[in-house]
């Protein structure tokens, strides 16, 4: 597939990685020309210095020959006009834009028929503030992605210590544990490696643990394998921007919200959007401001500014200051790596937030979700199944006897309102979706191969 990138930040870069191991060709479109020739030491891209809404760029880019075109600058007008050109004078078939400014996304008729050529609009910001609303509501999860129309969840944790009912025996006897529940061990992660699991496996502490579940039961489940601290009442979000902005108005009719932002004509817009959430006119790293806020009774506080810095040292000062957990938004992959598993508790790349929506566009195949795992090493996949027995190679056989990479599994098939955790006697039919997890996403070609219909079986 040829696709053609603009923009050349965090997800512009992110996402070549990805694809660029995955036998497509691509081409990055960047006015900074240093930001290119980083990634073309990395990759093999071919990239062009240039803007991507210009028609002479886009031509040098080949965009006659483009399936796709993917505007990720940090300019909403690029993008939309990068888009228009790409339809009009290129005929490109699919189009996906970031668009960040709710000036734009308040209106849906800039993007119909008559409207914008953009197939796809990709929000970060809201994309973000759903994520981070979940790591509230759940908050003993390392992470939480959902699955068939929010019915299933695949949720992380963080086995602290040998105590839970669930570490320690085996993974077969997880029934007598847990009867009438059905529950999928999908992947456990050992000192950052991946562990496959089979029956004889065993949790032990300080694993990373992934499990599927209808969500109805994710809790009762997660109670199995750490103590569950009291649901979370009291937030203060750090920054008042697009993103700090959408997390306070999803919380704040469930929640007690603050908001502190430095910016006096933030603060005036915030007070007039919220209804019940507090807004603060002052700085998150102030000591005594947080302490003056009661910063000890604060059950989650999430550093939402646009400085990775002011995120990274408010949040570790609330945590010193007694906030029971805290989460920092981190762009820069060195960042992330540095304070993941310390005293921040969780971490927020969005990035790859952003890229798990960008890929379920991408991939080949009927997909449905692409989730990101365990900071982008692994990815979570669902996947419709076409076709029929004459066309698809997978359908009227068994989980078994399907020729999957030993890194990859068929977590779950859900069928109507019937779901089947991974049962290997399995039989897959047409309309099935399935959930696969992905350990290594060098696999992911063949992976498609085998859900594509009319294509020989790749082993």
């Amino acid at each position: 597939m040829k696709i053609i990138i603009l923009g050349a930040g965090q997800v512009g870069a992110t996402l070549a990685e990805h694809l660029a191991t995955e036998y497509n060709d691509i081409t990055i479109i960047d006015i900074d020309g240093d930001r290119l020739r980083s990634i073309q030491e990395r990759l093999d891209v071919l990239t062009i210095t240039g803007n991507g809404a210009y028609p002479t760029i886009l031509r040098r880019g080949r965009a006659e020959e483009a399936d796709m075109l993917i505007a990720v600058t940090s300019d909403d007008e690029i993008n939309l006009v990068a888009c228009q050109v790409a339809s009009s004078l290129f005929q490109v078939p699919t189009k996906i834009a970031r668009i960040r400014s709710l000036h734009y996304l308040m209106h849906e008729e800039l993007f119909g028929t008559s409207g914008f050529p953009i197939d796809v609009l990709i929000s970060p910001e809201q994309l973000i503030s759903n994520y981070a609303r979940r790591m509230i509501e759940y908050p003993d999860a390392l992470q939480v992605v959902d699955f068939s129309d929010q019915k299933l969840q695949l949720i992380a944790v963080k086995i602290r210590s040998n105590k839970g009912p669930l570490v320690g025996p085996p993974l077969k006897s997880l029934s007598s544990y847990l009867p009438n529940i059905d529950v999928e061990i999908a992947a456990i992660f050992r000192q950052g490696s991946p562990v496959i699991p089979s029956g004889s496996t065993t949790i032990m502490a300080n694993d990373e643990v992934f499990f599927l579940s209808a969500k109805s039961d994710s809790r009762q489940i997660m109670g199995n394998f750490i103590s569950l601290s009291s649901p979370n009442q009291r937030i203060i979000i750090a920054g008042g921007g697009n993103i700090g902005t959408r997390l306070a108005s999803t919380l704040e009719k469930e929640f007690q919200i603050k908001v502190i932002e430095k910016n006096n004509a933030r603060v005036e817009s915030l007070a007039t959007h919220l209804t019940s959430g507090v807004v603060l006119h002052g700085d998150a790293s102030d000591k005594e401001l947080l302490l003056s806020e009661n910063i000890e009774n604060t059950d989650v506080f999430c550093a939402m500014t646009n400085r990775d810095e002011t995120n990274i040292m408010s949040a570790l000062l609330a945590k010193r200051l007694g906030a029971n957990k805290v989460m920092a938004l981190v762009n820069r992959p060195s960042y992330f790596d540095l304070i993941e598993g310390g005293e921040v508790d969780i971490v927020i790349s969005p990035q790859q937030v952003t890229i798990g929506s960008l890929l379920t566009h991408v991939r080949r195949g009927h997909i449905v979700n692409v989730h990101a795992l365990h900071r982008g090493t692994a990815e979570a996949i669902e996947m419709i199944v076409d076709g029929n027995k004459k066309s698809s190679k997978i359908i009227g056989r068994h989980l078994k006897d399907i020729p999957l990479p030993r890194e990859a599994s068929i977590i779950a098939i859900v069928r109507g309102n019937k779901t089947l955790m991974g049962h290997k006697n399995a039989v897959i039919e047409a309309g099935d979706r399935v959930i696969i997890l992905l350990l290594d996403k060098r696999k992911i070609r063949q992976v498609e191969r085998l859900f594509q219909e009319g294509l020989s079986i790749f082993i």
